[in-house]
């Protein structure tokens, strides 16, 4: 693979990279993040749970220049001058992570006008980027944040067969613009989709119209991405080499590149192992058939994504390592739907595979803690052995895993970002809620002053006439 074109897979696994690509590709954000404040912040609770195996109670959380640098039983350091927040009856846990989320691209108010979630043009739009939908003074970003969400994946939605990229964010109040909120060394994902959507809307357009010919679409995309990526490779081969040649120099000119193609970047982006994909798939045998797709071309799957029949291949998916992203509860919306059980998650667990429990939501994102109190009852009832760790990792390290983020967020370690969370109560309780959410150890949700909204649409219909 060239150098050049490796390049171009904004968000390699390596810290920095995203921000180093963006400006060389001309991407970078026209409004930049703010830093996080320098300074140390302590929160001090009743119990800390990191979503690892350690608990605390009580226990402390010890953050700087946005970093966690030190957590703990007790009380903790006495650090001159930090910001310490004391909650005896409180419970910290990391910042909730919810890897597949519309915000932004299908915001609240609901309105055809706002509907920019799927390129429904052609059954493979690989090249579209869901950020550039990301509208961010969606309402639903703050009710996010005040569920305890602090980092989500938006997603295009699941029409195609490849939808395009999504986009991993960090909550931020008052951006003005989508790549602001990205969560900078975040890997880029790829949306791709089987069973009903694509073979529902593109029927009546010319295919695919059956799973077979899903399929199809699916292998002739990356059969092109090959082609392109072997257009490259012949490109480099003839690059001047700058040794000598019978006692001169080469010239120093290059051939001209291939034509860019957007959709067969993201493809060979995929091939290559930079672009992670999550993958839309109900039932079992689709699921199947995708990880057959992927050892044809050489890419693994990192999630599948809703998949209410992966207890059926629970054993298939540990062996693998492919996550599976689903809900507690939800079932028979579709006939691809039905044959699902709410014993799915912890049935996963139990085997091995790394569970995660999102929303696909804008009203479930706003309680993922209780929709993991629901998949851990239904599986204790089931007689399965999983716990209140299990569960919080539901929300916490495996999304974090899956979105390749797992260095950064989804547990309570000194080295990851400051994302905090501290609840009422037990977290996975229905009458918990986040009182205090820090994101990088700035706080971005405080019960108990009363902001202003996010968004300026919000403050505008909210004022009175």
């Amino acid at each position: 693979m060239t150098a050049w074109l490796g390049a171009l897979w904004v968000g390699a696994a390596v810290a920095g990279s995203v921000q180093d690509d963006n400006e060389a590709r001309g991407l970078r954000a026209v409004e930049p993040r703010p830093p996080a404040p320098s300074g140390e912040v302590i929160v001090r609770a009743g119990e800390v749970l990191t979503a690892t195996e350690a608990t605390y109670a009580p226990g402390f959380v010890h953050i700087r220049d946005g970093r966690i640098v030190e957590v703990g039983p007790g009380d903790g350091p006495d650090v001159p001058g930090a910001r310490v927040w004391s909650v005896p009856n409180g419970v910290v846990t990391p910042g909730l992570i919810d890897t597949h989320s519309h915000l932004g691209v299908y915001p609240s108010p609901g309105a055809a006008a706002h509907g920019d979630g799927n390129e429904a043009t052609a059954p493979s739009t690989a090249g579209v980027w869901a950020e550039h939908s990301v509208w961010p003074q969606d309402p639903g970003f703050q009710r996010a944040a005040e569920g305890g969400v602090t980092t989500l994946q938006v997603l295009p939605g699941s029409a195609n067969l490849i939808g395009g990229r999504g986009v991993t964010l960090h909550v931020a109040p008052g951006a003005r613009g989508s790549r602001v909120m990205r969560l900078e060394g975040a890997p880029e994902t790829v949306k791709m989709a089987c069973g009903e959507n694509p073979k529902r809307v593109y029927g009546d357009k010319g295919g695919p119209s059956t799973r077979m010919g899903n399929l199809r679409g699916q292998r002739e995309a990356f059969l092109a991405a090959i082609a392109y990526r072997a257009k490259w490779d012949e490109y480099e081969a003839k690059l001047p080499s700058g040794e000598p040649r019978k006692g001169k120099q080469e010239p120093a000119t290059p051939p001209p590149p291939p034509e860019r193609d957007l959709d067969q970047e993201t493809l060979v982006g995929v091939l290559e192992g930079h672009i992670l994909p999550q993958i839309h798939c109900y039932r079992a045998d689709d699921m199947l058939s995708m990880l057959q797709l992927a050892d044809e071309f050489g890419f693994r799957v990192r999630s599948f994504h809703h998949a209410v029949e992966s207890y059926k291949i629970r054993d298939i998916l540990a062996e693998r390592e492919v996550s599976v992203s689903t809900w507690a509860d939800w079932w028979g919306f579709k006939l691809e739907a039905f044959d699902a059980v709410e014993e799915n998650l912890a049935m996963l667990t139990a085997a091995g595979a790394r569970g995660v429990l999102h929303s696909d939501s804008a009203i479930g994102i706003q309680r993922l803690n209780q929709e993991a109190g629901k998949a851990l009852a239904a599986g204790r009832r089931a007689g399965i052995d999983v716990d209140e760790t299990d569960a919080l990792r539901w929300i916490t390290a495996n999304p974090a895993w899956a979105l390749g983020v797992d260095a950064m967020v989804g547990t309570l370690e000194p080295g990851k970002r400051g994302d905090v969370v501290v609840w009422s109560g037990d977290p996975l309780s229905v009458y918990a809620r986040a009182e205090l959410v820090l994101v990088d150890g700035v706080v971005v949700v405080d019960r108990s002053v009363d902001a202003p909204p996010w968004s300026d649409f919000q403050v505008g219909r909210e004022v009175s006439p």
